[in-house]
This record gives C-alpha cells, sequence and structure tokens, in this order.
C-alpha cells in the first residue's frame, strides 16, 4: 500500500462518487448506485483506479460516506428493535412531544415509533435526579433476556435519567449483551442528555440501525480485502471521520453520512469578499443545503431524520425531495408539482433509456438543452432525447400546457422554487442575509440549477469546484477525524459548582480522548448548552477554561445574535456540555490542470426562460486558470454541467474552480 494514494467514496441515491488522489494530482469516477451498495462502492473503485493507472493494492486509505442509516430510518426498515425501560415509561417513544410538525393540517400523521408496543419492555427499577432510588433487579433482567432471545435484533436500553445516573441502565446492559448475541445500545453511551423522549428516540435509533451497519461495513471489508484495500473509515453525520470499529459501537452517528461530506468538501472552496458559502448539493433523489462562515461548517444538535429525533452532533442540513431523478406530476387541484417522488438509478428519467416513463427534472433540462443528446452521465450512460419528450407531452397535456418544452419549463421552475425556499430556511429565516454569501454548488445536478436559485434570492456569486459532480467524495479526503460526547449538568450559573463541573469536563475529555487514533495530537473543544431560567431551549456557546462571567457574556452574545435581544438580568442556567476531540485532515490537491483539449465544443440551442438562445458549449477540461466567458454559456464535466444564464459570467481560477457572477 502507498499512503499517497487515497481514495474517498460517497453512495448517492443516484450515483455512487469516487475521487481518488496520487502524486499526479485528483481522480474522479461516477458510477450507478447498486443494491446492494457494496458492489458499486467497489466497482467506482476500481473505475477510478483504471483511470488513475494504479492497482487497488496500492491504495493506502479509502474513506467511505454511505446512505445506509440515512435509508432504514426514512424507511423505517432496520433491525426488529426492543426497549427496555423504567416500569411506565414504555410508551414514552408513542407520546412522543405534543408539538406539530403542520400546525394547521388536521390530517397530519407522525411516523409509526420503530418500536411497535409488543416489544416494549418494562423493569421495576428507577432513578432520580439525586441517585438510584430502586436498584435493578439482575434476575429479572436474565428472565427478560432469555425472552428477548428469539424476538428481536437488537435492544435499546433507556432507563430513566440514566444521563445523570447511570448505575442502572449499565447494569442492564451488562446483563443483556453477556446473554444476548446482538447490539445492545444503552442511552447514557448513546446520548447521556437529559429529555427522556428525545434519548429515548436516538437510543432506539441507534439500536435499529446498528445490525444494518454492521453486516453493511462487514461485506464492504470483505470485499476490499480481497482486491488489496485497505479497511474503510467512515464519514460520521458531525462531518468528522472514525474507524469502523468505533461507527459500529456508535451506528447512529452515520444518518446523515453523506450530506455531512459535501458540505465539509464545500468549505474548502470559500471566496473572499462574502459573509460565508451556502452550500447546495444536488443529486438524483434530494438535496441538502447548509452554511459554512470562515470556514467553520455550520452543526447542529436538534435534528430529526424521518420525523423522528436523533439529538447526536450534526452537520446543520436541510433537505428537500428535490433532485435531478424527482418526478413532475400534477395534483388534484390541476397544479403542477415537482418531487419528493423519485425515479432513482433504476429505472431512473424517461431519457435513461431503462424503462422508465415518468417525467422529472433531468428530463426537463434534456428537453431545454441544458444537458446535450451527447451527454453522458455516470462515465457511459447515454440520454434518450425522445424518451425525455414523450414523458414531457404527457404531462404537458395532464397539466394543460402548450408541449413538453412548456412542460420542462414548468419543472424546472418549480423545482428551483421549492429549493430557494430551502435556501432561504437556513439563512433569512436563521437571520442571515443571503445576499451577502455566495452559493457553492455541486453534486451532479447543483451546477445546472445554482444561478438560476441565485437569481431568486440575488445573491451575486456562485462558485462552482472543479470536483462538484463529486464534492462529497472529496470532501472525505479533506475530513477531520472527529469524536464527540455529551453530559447534562443542569445549574444557575451564578450558583454552579466550579469542582462538579471539573469534574464532568474532565470525564468527558477523557471519554473523546480514548476514541482519537492519536489522543496526544487531539485537540479537545468544549461547548456549553445554556438558557435564561424558563426557557425551554438551550444555546450553545464554545468554553475554554471555565469561567462564570466568560460563558454568561457569550450566552448573552449568543442569545442577540439568535433572537434580537438579551436578557442581563435574567439569571443563566447551564444544561448540558459538549465536548470534541479532533485530529486534522490532510487537504486533498485541488490545483487545476487544464487546457487538456479545445475549451469549445459547439454550440446548442437553449432554453432561458421563454427565449431561446444559440449557446457556446464549453469543455471544463479545456478551460485553464483565468480564462473568462460571458453567458450564456454551457460547461460540460466529467460529472456535472454548468449553467451559465445571460447576464451572468464565469471566470477560472487557479484551482480550476468557476466563479459565476451575476450583472445586476
Amino acid at each position: 500500500m502507498d499512503d499517497s494514494v487515497r481514495v474517498g467514496v460517497d453512495v448517492g441515491g443516484t450515483f455512487t462518487d469516487v475521487v481518488l488522489v496520487d502524486e499526479t494530482g485528483l481522480t474522479t469516477a461516477k458510477v450507478p448506485t447498486t443494491t446492494p451498495q457494496h458492489e458499486g462502492v467497489l466497482a467506482g473503485i476500481e473505475r477510478a483506479c483504471d483511470r488513475a493507472g494504479v492497482d487497488p493494492d496500492s491504495v493506502g486509505q479509502f474513506r467511505h460516506a454511505m446512505t445506509i442509516a440515512t435509508n432504514a430510518l426514512l424507511e423505517a426498515d432496520g433491525a426488529e428493535t426492543a426497549l427496555v425501560t423504567t416500569a411506565g415509561f414504555g410508551d414514552v417513544l408513542a407520546i412522543g412531544r405534543q408539538n406539530r410538525p403542520e400546525l394547521y393540517d388536521q390530517s397530519v400523521a407522525r411516523p409509526d415509533p420503530l418500536v411497535p408496543a409488543k416489544r416494549r419492555y418494562e423493569l421495576d427499577e428507577r432513578a432520580t435526579t439525586e441517585g438510584i432510588e430502586t436498584p435493578v433487579d439482575p434476575e429479572a433482567v436474565r428472565a427478560l433476556a432469555a425472552e428477548l432471545d428469539d424476538e428481536a435484533e437488537a435492544v435499546a436500553v433507556s432507563s430513566l435519567h440514566a444521563y445523570a445516573h447511570p448505575e442502572n441502565e449499565r447494569r442492564t446492559a451488562e446483563i443483556l449483551r453477556a446473554e444476548l448475541d446482538i447490539p445492545v445500545s444503552a442511552s447514557h453511551e448513546v446520548l447521556g442528555a437529559f429529555r427522556e423522549y428525545e434519548r429515548t428516540a436516538t437510543t432506539v435509533a441507534d439500536a435499529f440501525v446498528t445490525p444494518r451497519i454492521d453486516a453493511y461495513l462487514g461485506r464492504l471489508a470483505d470485499g476490499a480485502t480481497g482486491r488489496g484495500l485497505p479497511e474503510p473509515s467512515v464519514m460520521q453525520s458531525n462531518g468528522g471521520i472514525a474507524d469502523p470499529d468505533t461507527v459500529s459501537q456508535n451506528a447512529v452517528t452515520t444518518a446523515l453520512s453523506g450530506p455531512a461530506a459535501g458540505v465539509v468538501g464545500a468549505s474548502l472552496f470559500e471566496p473572499d469578499g462574502v459573509e460565508g458559502l451556502v452550500t447546495f448539493d444536488m443529486g438524483g433523489t434530494s438535496t441538502d443545503v447548509s452554511l459554512v462562515r470562515e470556514g467553520t461548517v455550520a452543526r447542529t444538535t436538534d435534528a430529526d431524520v424521518g420525523g423522528r429525533p436523533v439529538r447526536i452532533p450534526m452537520v446543520d442540513v436541510a433537505t428537500v425531495g428535490s433532485g435531478g431523478g424527482s418526478i413532475g406530476w400534477v395534483d388534484a387541484g390541476g397544479a403542477l408539482r415537482v418531487g419528493p417522488q423519485s425515479a432513482g438509478a433504476d429505472p431512473g428519467p424517461a431519457c435513461y433509456g431503462r424503462g422508465g416513463s415518468d417525467p422529472t427534472v433531468t428530463d426537463a433540462a434534456l428537453l431545454l438543452g441544458y444537458l446535450g443528446p451527447d451527454t453522458t452521465l455516470g462515465g457511459d450512460l447515454e440520454l434518450d432525447v425522445e424518451a425525455a419528450r414523450d414523458a414531457l407531452s404527457a404531462l404537458a397535456a395532464a397539466a394543460e400546457l402548450s408541449g413538453p418544452v412548456a412542460a420542462a419549463r414548468g419543472v424546472f421552475r418549480v423545482a428551483n422554487a421549492t429549493m430557494t425556499r430551502t435556501i432561504r430556511s437556513v439563512t433569512a429565516e436563521r437571520g442571515h442575509d443571503p445576499r451577502e454569501f455566495a452559493i457553492a454548488a455541486f453534486g451532479g445536478a447543483g451546477p445546472m440549477h445554482a444561478a438560476a436559485l441565485a437569481d431568486g434570492l440575488d445573491v451575486s456569486t456562485v462558485v462552482v469546484p472543479r470536483a462538484s459532480g463529486v464534492l462529497s467524495a472529496l470532501g472525505l479526503l479533506a475530513a477531520d477525524e472527529r469524536h464527540d460526547a455529551v453530559r447534562t449538568y443542569r445549574a444557575r450559573l451564578d450558583e454552579v459548582d466550579i469542582d462538579a463541573v471539573a469534574s464532568v469536563l474532565g470525564d468527558l475529555e477523557a471519554t473523546v480522548l480514548a476514541d482519537a487514533s492519536d489522543p496526544e495530537a487531539a485537540t479537545v473543544t468544549v461547548e456549553a448548552d445554556c438558557r435564561y431560567v424558563g426557557q425551554s431551549h438551550e444555546l450553545g456557546v464554545e468554553i475554554e477554561d471555565f469561567d462564570r462571567a466568560t460563558v454568561g457574556a457569550r450566552f448573552h452574545a449568543a442569545h442577540e445574535q439568535a433572537y434580537g435581544y438579551r436578557l442581563p438580568e435574567t439569571p443563566v442556567e447551564l444544561v448540558t456540555f459538549r465536548a470534541t476531540a479532533t485530529l486534522g485532515g490532510e487537504t486533498p490537491p485541488l490545483a487545476a490542470h487544464g487546457g487538456d483539449e479545445p475549451a469549445r465544443r459547439g454550440t446548442r440551442e437553449v432554453t432561458f426562460e421563454s427565449a431561446v438562445h444559440e449557446t457556446p458549449v464549453l469543455s471544463w477540461d479545456g478551460l485553464a486558470p483565468g480564462d473568462r466567458a460571458d453567458g450564456p454559456a454551457i460547461v460540460e464535466g466529467g460529472e456535472s454541467t454548468v449553467v451559465v444564464p445571460p447576464a451572468w459570467s464565469l471566470t477560472v481560477d487557479d484551482r480550476g474552480t468557476l466563479r459565476l457572477e451575476a450583472d445586476r
């Protein structure tokens, strides 16, 4: 193996993306996502190795982002899971919270609990916030284990107040692990924080996906070993890399593995002169949007996956079911809609020629000229223009539009409107002016739509990295190693026990360093979640050496930034401490080669709004640093196509990144 040869693989809903880096530069590949997924992963690596002229057994590092946990949670297709909890709390998953996802929608339905009532078990034990009130009976746990042996593929243990006093829960988990040959997730290990419903739901999600993750990583490791590849490291939802053993012990940390990798990759391309980046990752099935400010990726601990709370640290990504494979349809009121239904990879859009007949965003792009008849996707997938025309003609008839091109324009506008709302949700709705940001477009379809979205948001700058079609895979190679731990500690800031805080922080630091591959080289950062006394929500502030005055001042400032006011006379309450151990990643080479072929491939007719323009078609491989072009223009690359509308221009920087600027 050669440590200079590194491979990153990201599995998407439609395509699997590969980036290989060696001493000669960067090689990319894109292959259709397969079922099972590991076959496409290994095929993609082999294709990238062939293109780079290296043998798979020379690869020294293999990093991977996957959708196993995401799909299991979204589709409720995981392990048969049992829940063991304190007597009286078996229905906490079903009761949940009383908030409504849609306030005025009387027909809205919550997702069913991942554990049905018949597999929820209660033990006569209890802890309070002060300590153990009723110890757990080991014989009762052993009797329960005998019952679970034939009932479950995984077990979640979530005892009342185990975040503060985990003794009962720890003993229960120890016995179940000794008696059963299945994964057991304990809440104090998964999420050592208060709020029984969220802690229980997150622990159940961990147990639910663990057998699927273990089986997948086992198949992938076997296939990799057979080809001489190293063991894969895995992207976590927090934007950091971890080894397979660490991931298997806390599988829910991979719930947003792929989107996190994309945001990390985009953070490498934040331009000067803007407040930050809106990362816009549009793939075949969905679109993911996030923020990067001064190179720092936005993260959250308040996320839902499939309508269920998963309260682990995650890159803060807003996802909408709008991608290149999203299907156009007409609702009962006669309105044109796009998504969230997707044609996926098989059969895919009608233009794939694999038997699909539904009109999709990709079919619309082909008919509008953004994609050409000779454009190939995923390396060798040729497009069928007539199949796209037939599908959009049927949609035009259903929507009472004038023809297939009108239907294509409608599909594009509706999809763009959906994605524009998502960008507003992470910018304007959180107090950020989107006009002060640039949009970083990536994913197979992102660069086609980015300038149109920017026009709708009055954003003037779009950046498209050279590896935009496989940027999530590139992000894997740039990602840090990250490990997180959390512990609830509630006290008024002005009454806090400094020694107790020091003990909690010491325990958290030891926990995250224990998972680090090189503890001595790791950097540990700590945050405190705080709130005003009487509030029910918290804000996190970073702390160094714990100091009451500093923590209070930072919280007041954070509250004012988030909500527009502060309450300096109101006491502040400490709620939860969070620690992160980080080992810096190695940024892959980003320099552009360029100029390897003629820059101009010809022209074709392209529809912008209602006008048709004879538009130059440029080769990305033919563009060199310093090149400039005025819109309209189409830039075709190996994995993505960039659309430069009229009144926009593009320049190429020294890394091969396209910078699109609007003439406002």
